[in-house]
């Protein structure tokens, strides 16, 4: 069952995060990328006790893109 909520809160984050983007609420920065990241890991914690390793896959690959563009961003503002 916490499983599910964790994936179900990551979905919402994604969702989130996508949304403010679009509307230009927010830019592809920090806020954004750190969203991606933490729906990624939450949605990969519901998945894995599921053995979904295609969808679980997605979201590790998710999370280091997500990682890269933080390192990225924290780099540009040194």
């Amino acid at each position: 069952m916490i499983f599910d909520i964790l994936g179900w809160l990551g979905m919402l984050l994604v969702l989130l995060a996508y949304f403010l983007l679009s509307l230009e609420k927010i830019t592809n920065g920090v806020l954004y990328q750190s969203l991606n990241l933490l729906a990624a890991l939450l949605m990969a914690i519901g998945l894995f006790p599921k053995n979904a390793w295609f969808s679980f896959t997605l979201q590790v690959i998710w999370g280091v893109i997500a990682i890269g563009s933080l390192i990225k961003l924290g780099t540009k503002n040194k």
